[in-house]
Formats: structure tokens, sequence, C-alpha cells
């Protein structure tokens, strides 16, 4: 392809493929696809979206053809590939200038030469990395930008990789540049933070990029750039000075107003600070042993003490969290039973965490966790009364509530109560005591104490198998809870069901199952759709018909099967959301099962209603996942009576197991069980 003649033929294309008539479209994307593999194709693009007169769509345009073309036919060995001495060309066109205005192209660019990177650095490209080391230093500011980004986009990609000829590479590589890359870090932080100090907001909007962008340069060659990094001076104070910078930042977080845009940035760097440790804790336990103490001391000072108050933000916390928990479960750092089987590593860092772990620190700790981390915020509170479905939704495992502080805070509880439980446990049950007797209605704080409490005995129930007498406990005060029928009461109703559901796989006496079925079904009746599906979910769900519960009695349950499974159906009409139906469905299933013969008296209203519910979620595969297996159950209680159910069968057994439809991915393996 000759590039003057063609530069213009190319220009024309582009500029209809980025046309939304699909007439125009459609054959311009057909010839841009037949010239991928022309000689001299990649020259041109390379060409028109480095022209920054050209209209901004099209320079896109280019660049992701460019960088579509590199995965396709840069390789040698690749059908189509590019001669050797059209990507010599290329590989220097790409360095020459790193001045792209536009921010979403400039990030293209960045990436596609890591993408050539990783094929060619450094043996057929040497000069990259010493063109970007020397682009940094640059004056420019967009210069120094560009470069900095595909510093860390290049670097970013060749530590990626994992043979161990490309691992000696970048160790080796990592060796030569840590210095002037701590170095160029230190620079843009101080600037970032003297610019804070003086009041200069763009500057320092600046500057802050800059050292994100260093800072993550400096996470990739910290760890995945040595061996065995404790052995470098370099990086041990590289890590230590984390600490440092990540106090300042802080502090700084105190002067930035919420809406200023560098607070959003500057956040992100106080994130990726934590990373560099969580990572290198991660990839090097034993080398992140000197770390262990000042760790500590750090994330429990912001954590637990005064010292965060003010500065601290949910993302900060969770990560500390984090930090913590990685401590302490980390296997690197247990002995073993026979002590002289342990490495001196192991023992050090074990004696480390002993000697932090104090009765005090530990106390501090769990009390926090549970009468400040555990308490139900004002916004779970808002959103159970505006949108209570959705709220059981979020807490029974939603999206959202896998990434929030929430099950942070009850994961490292769980963990620090397994680890150090002989010394928590008279803890807690301290504070179990100091909550004897129902609660005062109107008292909102206490009863949101006694909800974070209970979810801590909730929690931890394996750990008190032998210091909690559950049944008395259930019969001489959470059962009367369970009957305080008072509005302000309903967390509390909530939070004793879960915490039976938490119990009674671990200690519950098979004879005290009829009174908790009565309770059972008197919630279902609950006006409050939480404590019923709460109800429903932690206490069905978690203990009363799983599969592996042997203690389950079917003559206990059967006085209360018609109620119940009335109940159940009526709560699966009323929900409207789809993974409540699963969970309802679940259930209804899970009774079916148990019951099974038995259930034919009961089970109209339900057969009359799962074809409604079939046609209704067309467009959700689990839902119908969920109404499959319930119809296996079905079809195995009623016995010969389900030939009445064949005309809504057979059709739903057809669509699930029909490989041309996309639904049998999720329903075959059901919809043959069904057959």
């Amino acid at each position: 392809m000759d590039l003057n003649s063609a530069s213009t033929i190319v220009l024309q294309v582009l500029t209809q493929a980025t046309s939304q008539d699909t007439a125009v479209l459609k054959p311009a994307e057909e010839q841009l696809k037949q010239w991928e593999t022309q000689p001299g194709f990649y020259s041109v693009l390379l060409n028109i979206f480095t022209n920054h007169t050209l209209d901004v769509n099209v320079r896109w345009l280019a660049v992701l053809y460019f960088k579509n073309g590199i995965d396709r036919y840069w390789r040698r060995v690749a059908p189509h590939a590019l001669s050797e001495e059209e990507k010599t060309t290329l590989r220097a066109g790409l360095i020459t200038n790193f001045n792209e205005p536009v921010n979403q192209i400039a990030t293209q660019i960045s990436v596609l030469i890591a993408k050539v990177a990783r094929v060619d650095c450094p043996r057929q490209w040497p000069e990259l990395i010493p063109t970007l080391l020397e682009s940094v230093k640059v004056q420019d500011d967009l210069r120094q930008h560009r470069a900095l980004l595909t510093f860390y986009h290049v670097t970013k990609t060749l530590a990626s990789k994992r043979l161990a000829a490309d691992r000696k590479l970048f160790y080796d590589l990592a060796s030569g540049i840590y210095s002037f890359a701590c170095s160029l870090w230190n620079h843009h932080t101080d600037t970032f933070l003297q610019q804070v100090c003086t009041g200069d907001e763009a500057a320092a909007t600046n500057s802050l990029e800059r050292t994100l962008l260093s800072l993550k340069v400096l996470r990739k060659l910290t760890v995945h750039g040595f061996v065995e990094p404790h052995w470098n001076v370099e990086v041990m104070g590289f890590l230590h000075a984390v600490f440092e910078r990540l106090k300042q930042f802080l502090e700084c977080s105190r002067s930035i107003r919420a809406e200023n845009v560098c607070r959003d940035r500057l956040e992100k760097t106080i994130i990726l600070f934590t990373k560099v440790l969580l990572d290198f804790l991660d990839q090097h336990p034993f080398s992140f042993t000197p770390l262990i103490q000042r760790s500590l001391e750090f994330a429990v000072s912001y954590v637990f003490t005064e010292a965060g108050e003010g500065i601290v933000f949910e993302r900060f916390i969770v990560q500390c969290m984090n930090l913590i928990k990685m401590i302490v479960k980390n296997y690197a750092y247990k002995p073993s039973k026979n002590i002289e089987d342990s490495s001196p590593e192991t023992l050090e860092a074990h004696k480390i965490k002993t000697a932090f772990f104090t009765y005090p620190t530990l106390m501090e700790i769990c009390r926090r966790l549970v009468t400040h981390y555990f308490l139900l915020t004002k916004e779970e509170l808002t959103m159970w009364e505006e949108d209570p479905e959705g709220f059981t939704v979020e807490e029974t495992g939603g999206d959202s509530w896998k990434y929030s502080l929430r099950p942070c805070t009850e994961v490292l509880f769980i963990d620090i109560f397994h680890e150090y439980n002989q010394t928590l446990t008279p803890v807690l049950l301290e504070m179990v005591h100091s909550l004897q007797g129902s609660t005062n209605v109107e008292d909102a704080n206490a009863i949101l104490i006694k909800d974070a409490v209970y979810n801590a005995v909730g929690l931890a129930a394996y750990e008190l198998f032998d210091s909690v007498d559950f049944d008395q406990w259930f019969k001489n005060q959470l059962l009367a809870e369970l009957q305080v029928s008072h509005n302000r009461y309903k967390p509390i109703r909530r939070r004793v069901i879960w915490l039976i559901g938490q119990w009674i796989s671990v200690k519950f006496k098979s004879d005290l199952r009829p009174v908790l079925y009565e309770a059972i079904r008197n919630l279902l009746q609950d006006q409050d759709l939480v404590v019923s599906i709460s109800n429903l979910y932690y206490f069905f769900l978690n203990g009363c018909l799983p599969v592996d519960d042997f203690e389950f009695r079917t003559d206990q349950f059967l006085p209360y099967l018609e109620s119940m499974f009335t109940l159940l159906f009526q709560l699966l009409q009323e929900v409207t959301q789809c993974d409540t139906k699963m969970h309802v469905l679940h259930v209804l299933s899970c009774v079916i099962e148990r019951v099974n013969t038995q259930i034919q008296p009961y089970v109209g209203c339900l057969v009359q209603y799962l074809p409604l519910l079939w046609k209704q979620s067309e467009e959700h595969n689990m839902l119908r996942c969920a109404i499959l297996t319930t119809l296996i159950h079905l079809v195995q209680g009623l016995g010969a009576d389900s030939k009445n159910l064949y005309p809504f069968l057979l059709p739903v057994i057809q669509l699930s197991t029909d490989v041309s439809q996309p639904p049998h991915v999720y329903l075959l393996e059901d919809g043959l069980e069904l057959w």
C-alpha cells in the first residue's frame, strides 16, 4: 500500500466508518477489514491517528484498528504477519512524540505501545525504555504526562509476563530503573504536597495525576520486579515511606473539599498506597515481615481509634481491614504444631503478631467492630423503609453488598475471633450478658447495639459452641424477643431469626423445633416484608430444611405444613424482585422435597401459579432455573398425579433442552432432570 496515495483513501473510508448511517458504515467496515492484511496499512493508520488536525472520531477509530492489528498480525508466526521493515518503522513512529492532546486517544496509544513492548521489548526494541525515561524528565507538561502514562502501561504489561525468561528480563529491568522510579515518584509527590499547601488547586491536580502514575509504576516494579525484595534497600525504603506518605495524604484530605476534582484523585492515590502493601504482602509474605508491626499499628490506629475520625473514608477502611485480615490469617505466619518444623521466618512473623495482639488491643478491636461497624446505618434503615425487598436482596449477597464495608467488617471479625477465640470469647459473652431481657423500643441506639451483638454471636457460632447454652438462651430470651410485635423492634426480630439460622446446625435440640416452627409461622405473617423474607432466607435456607440437616423430622413439621406452605406461596406472589422470588422458590422446593407426597393436598395454588411465573420470567433465566427445580420436586411429590401438569411441563422441557435456543445454557441440566 503506497502511503501517499493510500492515506487519502483510508482517511475517507475511516470517516465513513464513523457514520451513524448503516448503509455507509457497513461497506466501510468491510473495506477496512480487507485492508488489515495489506502491507503499509498500519503505517497509514499511524500517520492518521498522530495527525492532530484530523477529526477526533476518525483518529480514535484509526488507533483502535491499529491496536487490534497488533493482536492479530504483529507476531512473526501470525498469518499475514507484518514485515520486520514495517514494524521497525512503526516502533520508531510510536515513540517519536508524546504529545497526544486527547486523553482517550493518548490512553489507547499507551496501551498499543505496551502491546508491542510485550512482544518486542527489550530485544527488538531496546530504545523504548531509555526513550521513556528521558521523556518523563522533560519540562513540557503534556509530553511528560503522556510519557509517564506510556511508562506505566509498558511496565504493567511487562510485569504480567510469566515465562521464566521473561521474568528474568523484568527483574533486570526493575533493578536498572527502580532508583529512577523512586526519585520520580518522590519528586511528583513533594510537588503535589507543596502545591496543596499554597492552595494552587489546578497545579496540584496535575501533579497528583503524575504522582498516581509514578506510584502505579512503582507498585508493579516493587511487587513483581524482585525475587527477594527484602534484600533491596531501596525497595524496603520505599515501602516504609508508603506509611509516611499515606499519613500526609490523609491529612491533605482534610483541606480538600469533597466536591473538588482533586479529592477523587486523592482518594484513588490513598487506595493505591494500600494496594502496594496488600500486593506485596500477598506476593512476598516473608519479605513483608519487617513491615508487619508498622502495618498493624497504622491500620488499627486509623480504623479502631480516634486517629481516623474525620479523615478516613469507606474504601480506605476496607483496605485497612483487609491488611489486618491478611496478616492475621496468613499461613506463612502460622507455626506448625511441632514448633521445630517451623521456619525461622515464620516464627519471627508469629512473634511480631503475638506481641501486637495483646488483650487490650484485641478487646478494643472486638468492641469497636461490634458496637461501631456492625451497627445498621441511617442509609440502611432508610432503604429498609423505602425498598424493603431491595434491602433484603442487598443484605443477603447483592453485588454492591459484596464490595461494601459491612461484609468486610464481618469477615475480619470472624478471622480475628477464630485466631484469638480464647481471648475474645469472654469479651463477647460479657456484651451478651449486658443485654439480657427485652430492650426498650423507644431506645433506638440500644436496639441497634443488640442487633450488632447478636450478629457477632451468630458469626462466631462455631467458636462459641462450648461457651453458650443456646437452647437455654432460646427458651429464656430469644423466643420472647421474636414475639415482641412493636414496629421498632423489627431489627431484633429479623436478627434473632438470623441468629437461630446460624446456630441451628451448630447446637439446637430437636425437641425445640416445634416451638420454633410456631414462631416462624408467626413471623411469616409479619407485615414487614424484610422480617418475612429474612425469616424465610436465614432460617429455612441456613438451618431448617437443607438436605444435610439430619435433625429434621417430618412428623414435627407436618402440623405446620399447610399454614407454612400457604404463607410461603403468598410471599412468592407478593415479592417482585427476581432474586427474592428465587429465594422463596428455593424454600418451597426444600419443603416439597422434605415432605414428599404429603405435600399433595396443598400444592394446587402453586401448580396454577407457576405457568404464569414461567411466562413472566422470560428474560430471567436464573429464575427459570429455580422454577425448574421446584417442578422437579413437585413431580416427585405428586407422583402419578403429575400427569395433570404435562400440558405445562412438556413445552418447558422442550425449551430447556433445545440446544438451538440461548436459554439452554442455563436450563439444560435441570430440564433433562425434569424430563
